[in-house]
């Protein structure tokens, strides 16, 4: 089928399923579209999450392992993104439910020095809903696990936060290696 046929028949696909949406859902999502973004969150609320982020830091940078696990998430869900210091986990994995977290933050924090710096000028919070929100930061970590020679290297810090009873907690905390940036060609 020539490409420019396909195009059409997905153009006549999309208009039809835009004229079986119901009229007021089409009204909706036409002045959904229109409107200026508005966070979910109050500045206040952003704030606190803020802060929640620089406790994280604090205790990640004291090894407070028993703090640090009450910041997350009580959940078979709950999800770390690290080094792996297994090869068949590949050289980055995801760590899943409150067991391999633990396990994961043990072994980082007793390999030998961790210290997370953070640029907090940089540091973002936007709220997805009014119980999920994300923040992200580029920072240097200083670490000797699975490796890793103990000199400060750039990564970036992802993390979704999410409301439990009155609390924010880490659902899902995502660190990535930034890496250098390539040799200038001559």
């Amino acid at each position: 089928m020539r490409a420019s046929r396909r195009v059409f028949i997905f153009a006549l696909a999309a208009g039809a399923a835009g004229a079986l949406m119901p009229r007021p859902a089409r009204a909706q999502a036409a002045t959904a579209a229109s409107r200026p973004y508005r966070d979910p969150l109050t500045a206040s609320t952003l704030q606190t999450i803020k802060s929640r982020f620089g406790e994280l830091i604090t205790l990640a940078n004291r090894h407070d392992l028993k703090s640090l696990r009450l910041m997350f998430w009580q959940s078979p869900s709950v999800l770390l993104v690290a080094k792996s210091a297994i090869p068949s986990e590949g050289n980055w994995a995801g760590f899943w439910g409150n067991e391999a977290v633990d396990r994961k933050l043990h072994d980082i924090a007793t390999s030998g020095p961790v210290v997370l710096t953070p640029d907090f000028s940089k540091l973002k919070v936007v709220g997805l809903t009014h119980g999920m929100a994300e923040s992200y930061a580029p920072m240097n970590i200083t670490v000797s696990y699975a490796g890793q020679d103990g000199t400060p290297k750039p990564f970036l810090m992802i993390i979704e936060w999410i409301r439990v009873a009155k609390e924010w907690k880490i659902a899902s905390e995502i660190i990535l290696p930034v890496p250098p940036t390539p040799a200038a060609k001559s």
